[in-house]
């Protein structure tokens, strides 16, 4: 019998409380253009729990680490933070969401940024990125899910789930 991981249980409901979501969303409302509007939130999150495509690899799915989004417009925020990413090494980030789409609660649309630490790519070095990004927010709690390409044998493909707190 397979051992089960907390994290892939946190990772299982996490994705079956947004896809629950979804499917009800989808049934009460369709895909919508988000009206810019100024807002103002800051957020924190301890990092990524990732579900990576290659896991044959060996890679660390817990991605701990501590960042921030300031949320500034209904479509619109800015992130930066570190973390301890897939190769077992500290990588920093900074970069701007966009999510001009939304079904329901949800926000549709991607995160443009700057990455650093990942050793097959560029040497460790700052690389631009950009990830597609669906996020979910109740209230002080939220979720940002990002789908991460691989790229060639530098980058490995992964589902990663960002639990996030709402300060203001």
């Amino acid at each position: 019998m397979k051992k089960i991981h907390s994290q892939h249980l946190i990772f299982s409901g996490a994705l079956a409380i947004l896809f629950g979501d979804i499917s009800s969303c989808a049934s009460a409302a369709s895909l919508d253009f988000v009206t810019p509007e100024p807002i103002s939130e800051l957020w924190l999150n301890a990092g990524f729990i990732s579900h990576h495509v290659q896991s044959d690899k060996g890679l660390n799915n817990n991605n701990y680490g501590l960042g921030a989004e300031y949320r500034y417009s209904t479509t619109s925020a800015v992130t930066a933070g570190e973390f301890y990413n897939s190769d077992r090494q500290t990588s920093h980030y900074a970069g701007w969401y966009w999510q001009p789409l939304a079904i329901g609660s949800l926000r549709i649309g991607g995160v443009v940024g700057g990455f650093d630490g990942y050793p097959k790519m560029r040497n460790g070095g700052w690389f631009l990125a950009a990830i597609p990004v669906v996020s979910y927010e109740y209230q002080r709690v939220g979720l940002n899910i990002a789908f991460v390409p691989t790229y060639k044998n530098m980058l490995y493909g992964a589902v990663s789930l960002q639990l996030k707190v709402k300060l203001f």
